[in-house]
């Protein structure tokens, strides 16, 4: 994600004399350094030098424009992020015909990697009521073509162990950090139980490449053109995992009704694709929800660990909409009763009696 106007509140432009000076030097040496490389890589100083974004990583993106373009920058210091998962990703995507960011130029030892500029249009940014259907059809036709195109080989399993580590996220920093819960006897139980049930669930489904973030704040929109973002973290897992992040958005929520519409529709170009989807659409959306769960478990804790931990608190304006997902979900499925009423109880929300059904 980018940002693109000047005035954004985390920005700060730099903007330079000639190829060598700052107009305004600050003690910002890895600025410097970068502003170095860049004239020695390219051949020519950038005029400007301003943050793009910063995401839920630890990786920040620079914008620098030159006389002839603007090139962005991802700004990850080795010690705390390896760029080569990112540059193995891309060039997986792009080998398979995706429309990625072109790489530029790179430089591991102080990480950087110069990206194609795909401007600062997000999904996210454009999306309303009215366009959305548009939208969502161009999404869903290119998760189609992903899945289809995209070699899985040496891609990491996302399997049940993985899966697990994701739920307990939660479990330390939604109920331990958020709330000051540690669950234990009756309680750890429940919650044991309920992820051994969803695991079970989600490792039923069939696997192929998974992007693992694709939803509206990852898909650039250049000219009207859908581009793929944020796609480091790739796995082979279970099918419906790429769509659930999309139609069920930790940034965005539907109604109900527009969010099964477009499921039909994904199933319905998945199996004209040959991809395996269950037969009966019945199957495949219980399995879409089963894995949704998942994620929004896992997302509950990040958005807690963001606050907690790395003091981003922006993140907990989009709690209610993930917790409603996961208490929608919940009450649909008798086998999460348990889970559903130990979520509610955090919140506040007693359940004396078991769910109706």
């Amino acid at each position: 994600m980018v940002c693109g106007s000047r005035t954004c509140g985390h920005q700060e432009l730099i903007e330079f004399a000639d190829s060598t000076a700052l107009l305004a030097p600050k003690t910002m040496t890895r600025t410097d350094s970068l502003h170095s490389w860049l004239t020695e890589t390219l051949g020519q100083a950038p005029k400007t030098l301003e943050i793009a974004a910063a995401d839920a990583s630890v990786r920040s993106y620079w914008r620098a424009v030159f006389s002839d373009r603007s090139l962005i920058i991802m700004d990850a210091h080795p010690a705390d992020f390896d760029c080569q998962p990112f540059l193995q990703q891309q060039q997986r995507l792009a080998s398979a015909g995706l429309p990625v960011p072109a790489v530029l130029a790179q430089n591991l030892e102080q990480g950087w990697v110069v990206l194609e500029d795909l401007g600062t249009k997000t999904l996210a940014s454009l999306i309303d009521a009215d366009n959305a259907a548009n939208y969502y059809r161009q999404a869903i036709s290119l998760l189609v073509k992903m899945q289809v195109s995209t070699p899985i080989d040496g891609l990491a399993p996302f399997d049940g162990a993985f899966m697990q580590r994701e739920m307990d996220i939660c479990r330390e920093w939604y109920f331990g950090k958020a709330y000051g819960v540690t669950l234990e006897g009756k309680d750890l139980g429940v919650w044991e139980r309920s992820c051994a049930l969803i695991v079970a669930h989600n490792l039923a489904q069939p696997t192929l490449y998974m992007h693992r973030d694709f939803h509206s704040r990852n898909i650039m929109v250049q000219d009207d053109t859908l581009r793929l973002i944020d796609f480091q973290d790739a796995v082979l897992g279970p099918i419906t995992y790429d769509l659930v992040s999309l139609l069920k958005d930790a940034y965005l929520a539907w109604d109900e009704a527009f969010v099964l519409d477009l499921a039909i529709r994904y199933w319905e170009q998945a199996r004209a694709a040959g991809l395996p989807v269950h037969e009966d659409f019945g199957d495949f959306y219980r399995a879409f929800e089963w894995q949704g769960l998942q994620r929004h478990l896992k997302i509950l804790g990040l958005f807690a660990r963001l606050k907690h931990r790395d003091g981003k608190e922006q993140y907990q304006a989009d709690i209610p909409r993930v917790f409603e997902y996961v208490r929608k979900v919940c009450l649909r499925y008798s086998e999460l009763t348990p889970l559903g009423r130990l979520l509610l109880n955090l919140h506040g929300e007693p359940v004396a009696t078991g769910f109706t059904f």
